[in-house]
């Protein structure tokens, strides 16, 4: 058997040497880290300003950025094959859609959309009786408005709870092992799977 090696792989060889130099790490640094740590500073702005230790929002933030910032160049630069890259976008983008419903809290909104919007009545307050300095907020409404917010406010938990599944499962991603071996992989694969999400 002869085995022989094309120009290119030694060049790759050096190249490999190259970046493992202390030289090329320090030069990098300089030419490229600094410049990258500038532009993320500028597009994460927002959520280094709302994050909180304290608050989860914020983290989601960055999430909702990050996943952006990748789906919009896998899509345009991907080097993947489109049956499995477009996939994952589409994944990616659901991700997105996901965190900013959470984070904005639209389900109050699906859900009138759904089943009707909330009864609201102006807040009216009346005396407590022997009590002169206390007042409450007077109940207007009725049984079947009460029912009806009733569902509506049901429904918004069952969505964000839904939503909250559906987007933490896109992020594990599917269970390769439970696969068919007879059925193609990219016609089984969803591009769901945050370990996935490279180029």
């Amino acid at each position: 058997m002869d085995i022989r090696f094309a120009d290119t792989f030694t060049k790759s060889l050096k190249r490999l040497v190259w970046h493992e130099s202390r030289v090329y790490k320090i030069w990098a640094f300089f030419r490229y880290d600094i410049a990258r740590f500038i532009g993320n500073v500028w597009r994460f702005r927002k959520p280094l300003a709302n994050h909180y230790w304290w608050d989860h929002h914020g983290m989601l933030m960055f999430m909702e950025k990050a996943i952006t910032h990748m789906a919009d160049n896998v899509e345009k630069y991907g080097m993947e094959i489109d049956e499995t890259r477009l996939k994952k976008v589409a994944a990616m983008r659901r991700a997105v859609q996901l965190i900013q419903n959470y984070n904005q809290d639209k389900y109050i909104e699906m859900a009138e959309a759904e089943l009707g919007e909330i009864i609201h009545h102006p807040w009216e307050f009346e005396p407590v009786e022997g009590k002169e300095d206390l007042f409450q907020l007077v109940d207007h409404d009725t049984p079947e408005e009460k029912e009806h917010n009733s569902k509506v406010y049901a429904r918004v938990r069952e969505l964000e709870v839904s939503e909250w599944n559906e987007l933490m499962s896109i992020l594990k991603g599917q269970d390769y092992t439970k696969f068919k071996k007879k059925i193609d992989w990219n016609k089984q694969f969803d591009g769901s799977g945050i370990q996935a999400w490279w180029d």
